[in-house]
């Protein structure tokens, strides 16, 4: 039987359930690592999207094949991700000379209203465009937030994140598709018909 898909507000109030888990559970939580990327074999083409920054511009994801990507979901009301928020802004400023971004998809339920203060008074320095339920099950259906994933240059998922995890694992990843070579063999993509909002996979 499919796994029902929650919707944006669900994701809201399990997200703050475990946050309160896990502060009553332990003074001392630490921060999992040890996460590994997937071998090449293991890795699986990321869905596209095309979504609208803050000032009208619209991101697509397929537009940035050729650079490892962060891509995290996220909200401003998510503790964990305003943990996470500096490091990324760190990893944007010391990797983006270096084929490298991050893109923030917010699934604040108010949109704009919200995120866009607070994208100005966080002084956000990489892009960020406002998700949808649609987004969210393109990835497999968000229900925990913060969600990151860290993409290769070929545009293929090679680790994915679900909640708070130490800075230092994303920066291993992150320089560890850094140091790939730029000329690895290339895999042809096309976007399935039928919409702004498709999967992209292997010719």
């Amino acid at each position: 039987m499919e796994a029902r898909k929650l919707p944006l507000r669900s994701i809201r109030r399990w997200t703050l359930f475990a946050a309160a888990v896990v502060i009553l559970a332990s003074c001392t939580y630490s921060v999992p690592e040890g996460s590994r990327l997937k071998s090449e074999n293991e890795r699986k083409k990321t869905p596209d999207f095309a979504l609208k920054d803050s000032t009208g511009a619209l991101v697509k994801l397929s537009d940035y094949k050729g650079k490892v990507v962060l891509l995290n979901f996220w909200a401003t009301w998510c503790g964990p991700c305003k943990i996470e928020i500096p490091w990324f802004m760190d990893f944007q400023k010391t990797y983006k000379d270096r084929d490298f971004a991050v893109i923030g998809v917010s699934l604040d339920e108010d949109g704009w209203e919200s995120v866009k203060p607070y994208v100005e008074q966080k002084k956000m320095n990489y892009r960020v465009v406002i998700g949808n339920d649609q987004v969210s099950q393109l990835f497999g259906s968000i229900e925990s937030l913060p969600t990151t994933l860290i993409i290769d240059r070929e545009g293929r998922i090679a680790s994915m994140h679900i909640g708070l995890v130490a800075k230092n694992t994303y920066q291993k990843e992150i320089e560890k598709l850094l140091e790939a070579p730029k000329d690895a063999p290339k895999t042809g993509v096309v976007r399935v018909p039928g919409g702004e909002f498709a999967f992209v996979r292997t010719k």
